[in-house]
């Protein structure tokens, strides 16, 4: 069966080894496999060649459209498994797009890859099946806030961000654009009980400068109210570039 992934170049999955740039995982020598789809817009959205195909005329800053069949490729299950494989790591992440969407696909590659620690990345909308669920160690939640673009029935349902919170292997990591953004983190704290340690505010950016520019005051505001604090390493080492 196929799964369907992102590419760094026409016909060539996006299947790579880096370290990890952001959460809890930050620094840790990884296996990195983007999907593609993703069921929300995000206007500040990095990887929206994931989405933004020709045709879609939902907002983004860059106002960019992307040809589908040259941003998209699908592999047999088996074929993307042996190819993480062969990138020889210990530790896989799975980002996209929207990874969940194409959780029963990921549950069958990742059964090919045991003694394989695996963490997911998600927008938190879309609730993992149980067959993939009992092969992930580690997910990682952003919920999308206001600034992002998205209507907050779409990007912020409520039974999924209880289960999350639930979910002691769930880490929560917001990405930030003004000061103001963190009022919302706040609320959705107090709303579900998210323990402080498993909150990450992240700066919005895609450049060193602009992150090191937010994370002046966001260093602060972590201080405040008990978060951690992640930065974007792989933005620092590589630029803003696929297949890092």
């Amino acid at each position: 069966m196929p799964i369907v992934l992102a590419t760094t170049e026409p016909g060539e999955p996006e299947l790579f080894a880096s370290l990890q740039g952001e959460g809890p995982s930050q620094g840790r020598p990884s296996a990195f496999v983007r999907l593609s789809r993703c069921n929300l817009a995000c206007q500040w959205c990095d990887t929206a060649y994931t989405w933004r195909w020709m045709g879609d005329n939902r907002p983004h800053r860059d106002e960019l459209a992307f040809e589908r069949t040259a941003n998209q490729v699908t592999l047999a299950e088996e074929d993307a498994a042996a190819r993480i494989a062969a990138l020889g790591q210990k530790r896989l992440v799975v980002t996209g797009g929207e990874p969940l969407l194409q959780a029963p696909a990921l549950a069958r590659m990742l059964e090919l890859l045991p003694g394989m620690h695996v963490e997911v990345e998600t927008n938190g909308t879309v609730a993992p099946t149980p067959a993939l669920d009992a092969l992930i160690h580690q997910y990682n939640v952003s919920p999308k806030l206001a600034h992002s673009g998205n209507p907050a029935d779409l990007a912020l349902i409520p039974e999924r961000l209880a289960e999350w919170a639930a979910n002691e292997r769930a880490f929560f990591k917001f990405v930030v654009a003004s000061p103001d953004d963190v009022d919302e983190v706040l609320a959705l704290q107090e709303r579900y009980a998210i323990p402080a340690e498993r909150i990450f505010l992240m700066a919005e950016g895609t450049d060193s400068a602009t992150l090191r520019m937010r994370e002046a005051w966001l260093s602060e505001l972590c201080l405040q109210h008990g978060f951690r604090m992640s930065d974007r390493l792989h933005i620092h080492l590589y630029g803003d570039t696929r297949g890092t």
